[in-house]
């Protein structure tokens, strides 16, 4: 008997952090090099996006004294739809207050972090504003990294093409970070640019710290309650693919 796939690829099973540890290909991506960078935007769709796929980098960059920007496009506030707990309906105002604990792990308590407001899980409806305010928070900085446009979350992909459009207009390259590709896809997995793959070395230090300010996003690791729409966004299992020695990003 066979049953349907998930529409959804992130609501189906993922592929386990064992297979992309032992991928020799993901190990052997050549290095993107953070040396001589003065500025760098970060764009996140969602508050820990940021954490999740550059936070070693944040970090490593904030040590170097390089001027940080994070564009937090939304404020996260629809992570939990079907939670009735008191905490789901303060999601914006906790996951502030997670971002700035986080980059203070980090050891980047002094990131300008800009919170556009757009409403979490409705980004694309918005991209032209998004892109239009991209244009104007980008300008003049060295690079900026944003989700990648093929990470199959809706908001993520729209933050990414319009991260992309900003940088087109602005002349800033613009690289990409892959968050929920690494539950969805697998070692190899054609619909990934690994071509255009580079990874960011991190040493014990800055894993740690990364650790760390992955903490702080509570509302994200564990449940809001006890029902099943209190259900943590990120369990062990996915939070597994973001704690190696190497953070990726596309070119």
């Amino acid at each position: 008997m066979s049953t349907r796939a998930p529409r959804d690829p992130i609501q189906a099973a993922g592929t386990p952090e064992s297979a992309w540890a032992g991928w020799a290909e993901l190990a052997a991506l050549p290095e993107f090099a953070l040396t001589g960078l003065r500025s760098a935007v970060v764009v996140a769709a969602h508050p820990d996006d940021e954490v999740l796929g550059l936070g070693g980098a944040i970090a490593r960059l904030a040590d170097a004294g390089v001027r940080l920007r994070l564009v937090s496009v939304t404020d996260g506030e629809a992570s939990h739809p079907h939670s009735d707990a008191p905490a789901a309906s303060d999601l914006a105002r906790i996951r502030a207050v997670e971002t700035e604990q986080a980059l203070a792990a980090l050891g980047a308590a002094d990131v300008e972090v800009v919170r556009l407001g757009l409403p979490d899980t409705g980004v694309g409806l918005h991209e032209n504003e998004l892109i239009e305010r991209l244009t104007g928070l980008v300008r003049g900085f060295d690079v900026c990294a944003a989700p990648w446009s093929g990470d199959v979350h809706a908001d993520h992909e729209a933050a990414g093409r319009a991260a992309l459009a900003a940088g087109a207009l602005t002349g800033v390259p613009v690289v990409q970070y892959p968050v929920w590709t690494w539950h969805w896809s697998h070692p190899g997995d054609p619909r990934v640019p690994w071509g255009r793959a580079s990874g960011i070395p991190l040493g014990a230090d800055h894993r740690r710290r990364k650790r760390a300010a992955l903490d702080c996003f509570a509302s994200q690791l564990q449940p809001l309650g006890e029902k099943p729409g209190d259900a943590a966004v990120l369990p062990p299992e996915e939070v597994a693919h973001f704690l190696r020695d190497q953070e990726v990003i596309l070119r």
